[in-house]
């Protein structure tokens, strides 16, 4: 157990970068002409989990942008990470839509009216709806996969580079267990060098693709069994991708390797989503071990979304490795139906994030997830936001506490009692 009032102060590194983040689907509303948008409405359709929901108007973020820029700027992010939806703006194949390109451009523009940078992911897990039909990503032909990748991405890139300061190409793929998810890791480590290649015309900002890195944790420390299997899954959903960037070589069990010199070194800095570590269990059919029982918490309802235990540790486990590029948080944050634990995750992770930058990490920033209380791919139960979205009431928005306390984290660039005391005076209690 932390007692988060025995923390002592600590400041981050000058120049420090602090944010956050969302994505388009998440927050805009009404993305109809994506493959989320309709398979979302078709599962709702089916009725075979009562508790799903569909993104219908998100948090009405396309119509209320200003609203989440002066929202960004009250908490003093100096960095807003935020995804520009290809559906929107090739909503049918060869179809492009300029209004929607101006309409991301405005919002670019009024963020650097305020100071604050744009960090621009270009795929966070949404695409056309008639790009899905084609095969998406895993269009058996390579070459008709790229030739719409390609044509996508001339488009847009060099359209909004003048206002990008750091770019993710795409987000979260290389998660997955089955050996058919192989391949479409492969062929998004593919996309992803091409995309690099591609961005590098137009802009010469910092490009990566935001990675799931989960630290994968023997049930039983010391066990042959539960420790070779969560090796094998670190291997196939996280060191397949510092392998391939660092090396050219792209791995996976049970495939040939091949090398591609257009992989490698396709990274200027290491793009990290961090929640927690992942217990594996030999013992049970689908290895996923449960939560030791000392260590549950129950903080919201939706099992999808159920981080039930704190595991800032898990953030110098993962950074441990990544010594040789630029480090950002691209995510980190919790859903809690309490904001009072917001502000202690916040704390616990900042804390052993700046031990990871003592040990020498180059971490350069930091973004929690999400701004605001968003469509979490299914729900809108689980809430992880700095700011609380009232969808029945015009979509008010209010800063939650957790938002004002990571806002003096920001202003102080670091943590002190003095902070914390203003918003608890004792530990949380579930």
């Amino acid at each position: 157990m932390i007692d988060i009032f025995s923390i002592k102060d600590f400041k981050f590194p000058k120049g420090f970068e602090w944010g956050a983040s969302t994505a388009g689907h998440q927050i805009e509303g009404d993305n109809v002409n994506s493959q989320w948008w309709h398979m979302e409405n078709k599962r709702l359709k089916e009725g075979t989990d009562p508790q799903w929901e569909v993104s219908g108007k998100a948090c009405n973020s396309y119509n209320m942008w200003k609203e989440d820029n002066d929202l960004l700027q009250e908490i003093g992010c100096g960095v807003y990470r935020m995804s520009v939806e290809w559906s929107r703006i090739e909503p049918n194949d060869g179809d492009f839509r300029q209004e929607e390109v101006d309409h991301y451009i405005r919002i670019f523009e009024d963020l650097k009216k305020r100071g604050i940078k744009v960090s621009v992911t270009l795929v966070h897990f949404c695409w056309p709806e008639w790009f899905e039909k084609k095969g998406a990503f895993t269009n058996p032909s390579w070459e008709d996969a790229l030739k719409y990748w390609e044509r996508y991405l001339n488009y847009i890139v060099p359209k909004i580079a003048q206002y990008v300061d750091s770019w993710c190409v795409m987000n979260e793929f290389n998660l997955g267990y089955k050996e058919s998810d192989f391949f479409y890791k492969e062929r998004c480590v593919r996309l992803h060098a091409r995309a690099y290649h591609i961005i590098k015309q137009y802009s010469d900002k910092p490009i990566s693709t935001a990675h799931a890195h989960i630290q994968f944790v023997p049930k039983r420390l010391g066990d042959e069994f539960d420790g070779a299997i969560a090796k094998y899954y670190d291997v196939i959903n996280n060191e397949f991708w510092y392998h391939a960037i660092r090396t050219g070589e792209i791995v996976f069990p049970h495939r040939d390797a091949f090398y591609d010199k257009e992989i490698k070194n396709a990274c200027d800095y290491w793009a990290v989503n961090t929640y927690r570590r992942r217990l594996v269990d030999s013992r049970i059919e689908s290895t996923r071990g449960k939560t030791y029982a000392f260590s549950i918490m129950d903080l919201t309802t939706r099992t999808e979304f159920y981080i039930d235990e704190f595991n800032p540790e898990c953030i110098i486990h993962n950074l441990s490795k990544l010594r040789d590029k630029p480090v950002v948080i691209t995510e980190n944050g919790i859903s809690s139906d309490k904001d009072e634990f917001r502000i202690v995750w916040i704390l616990e992770y900042l804390t052993a994030l700046k031990e990871a930058i003592d040990s020498g990490v180059d971490v350069r920033g930091y973004y929690y997830w999400s701004l605001l209380d968003n469509y979490e791919w299914g729900s809108y139960r689980p809430k992880f936001g700095l700011v609380d979205v009232d969808r029945a009431n015009g979509f008010k928005r209010t800063i939650k506490p957790s938002g004002h306390f990571y806002k003096e984290i920001i202003k102080n660039n670091g943590f002190s009692q003095e902070i914390l005391r203003k918003y608890l005076t004792e530990q949380p209690r579930i």
